[in-house]
């Protein structure tokens, strides 16, 4: 596979199989995009004791969530479990991360845009908390109580550096979507091409129906609401025409062979829909890695090497060995300059990593602590920006009273600011 495979083959993403069952946030970004959100949702599953059960669940973003979110996460998800020894930790730049993707290419996408709705949107995903009262664990075949976060992440101190950004999985989280029975894989060209409606729609489909070839009835308000996350003070005939969009464009797309919403009685809507030529077509895909799609690929680039350098290391040390000495010397570059090197960056890295795996070499202290700054910083970020947004707030609100007090009692005025400045 040559250095522009991610753009010639089909592109993998990866879905959590109880996750894709219902929204995360509400679709309207007005509603979904503000701090402190908490979204209640549901969704249906059987059991061979009980019958048709109801799983709920609460998902808390203090800073909010978009529906275009999700494709960072299945996508991140992606790009994690589909390398050769996945690991809970994902090292990769912003550049390759949105090439491999589908966001960027490249000859005419490599624009600031992307990059920061990519950050604004991992900011966004770090924080947010899900809980289920009956989440499926496909490792202990039950449905149990859960509260995990999806990852947390540190970033160089300056994006514009080419170092690396490390996602890091939160560790239920992980071992729940990196069970064989815990995800689905799926076509992101599709997904790329459909709308934030059906986006969730397809993910949803593409799991019941990569296992039974018709869904009978599904009913109405739930797709609507639960899984697709519209408003549930739509009224039905709204309600029926969103969902019947939806169900038009996978059909489009010969996800769907037959689709439609139908009525049993006065006010009874239900979704029925059955396999299309997609599913055929997928399971000719097949998804084989070489070191071109290594998250280290694009790193090792950017330290000096040619593509026939990179492929070779990738392909002879471990992936948690070069990632580290790679972002080393990528540091080592930034925060001294090249007069750190006694010959060159890429012979600093060979001779590195070479000796730290036969445990002759060890990290400086100067690039953990470095790390450890890195670590603390985006927290930092997020409660800083936080504050400020507030203090926004709060100064539009107080502006109008300090220009009457100005106006009215300019000795009162006076006091208050003298009481905040010893403060």
């Amino acid at each position: 596979m040559g250095r522009n495979s991610a753009a010639t083959r089909r592109a993998t993403g990866i879905g959590q199989l109880s996750l894709v069952e219902h929204a995360l946030c509400p679709l309207d970004s007005r509603s979904s995009l503000v701090e402190n959100l908490v979204f209640d949702t549901k969704y249906f599953y059987s059991s061979e004791s009980d019958g048709r059960l109801i799983s709920r669940a609460r998902v808390f973003c203090p800073l909010g969530l978009s529906a275009a979110d999700e494709l960072y996460l299945w996508g991140l998800l992606a790009l994690t479990l589909l390398q050769p020894d996945p690991q809970p930790e994902l090292f990769a730049t912003p550049h390759w991360c949105l090439r491999q993707l589908g966001v960027i290419n490249q000859i005419n996408k490599r624009g600031g845009r992307q990059y920061q709705q990519f950050a604004e949107a991992i900011r966004r995903l770090s924080t947010v908390t899900y809980m289920s009262d009956a989440f499926y664990d496909p490792i202990r075949s039950e449905h149990r109580r859960v509260s995990f976060r999806f990852f947390s992440y540190s970033l160089p101190g300056e994006l514009e550096s080419g170092r690396a950004w490390r996602i890091a999985w939160d560790p239920i989280f992980f071992e729940l979507v990196k069970a064989t029975a815990g995800h689905i894989r799926f076509d992101l060209a599709v997904y790329r091409e459909l709308d934030a409606a059906s986006r969730r729609l397809f993910l949803f489909v593409s799991k019941v129906l990569s296992r039974r070839t018709r869904i009978k009835a599904l009913p109405l308000e739930h797709v609507a609401t639960d899984l697709l996350g519209f408003s549930s003070t739509l009224a039905t005939r709204e309600m029926k025409a969103k969902v019947s969009r939806c169900l038009a464009k996978l059909t489009e797309l010969h996800v769907l062979r037959d689709a439609e919403v139908f009525r049993t009685s006065p006010g009874k809507y239900f979704v029925r829909f059955s396999r299309g030529p997609y599913f055929a077509e997928k399971a000719k895909r097949e998804y084989r890695p070489s070191p071109e799609d290594s998250p280290l690929f694009d790193t090792l680039l950017e330290v000096g090497f040619d593509d026939a350098s990179a492929a070779r290391l990738i392909r002879k040390y471990p992936a948690r060995l070069l990632s580290e000495w790679a972002d080393i010397t990528q540091a080592a570059s930034e925060r001294f300059g090249v007069e750190f090197f006694n010959k060159t960056p890429m012979a600093f890295l060979v001779d590195s990593v070479a000796k730290a795996s036969t445990g002759n070499r060890t990290a400086p202290d100067w690039w953990h602590e470095l790390r450890k700054r890195e670590h603390q910083s985006p927290a930092v970020t997020a409660q800083t920006q936080s504050l400020i947004e507030q203090l926004k707030r709060e100064m539009q609100i107080c502006e109008p009273i300090a220009k009457q007090l100005q106006r009215e009692c300019p000795e009162g005025l006076q006091s208050i600011r003298q009481v905040f400045a010893k403060a």
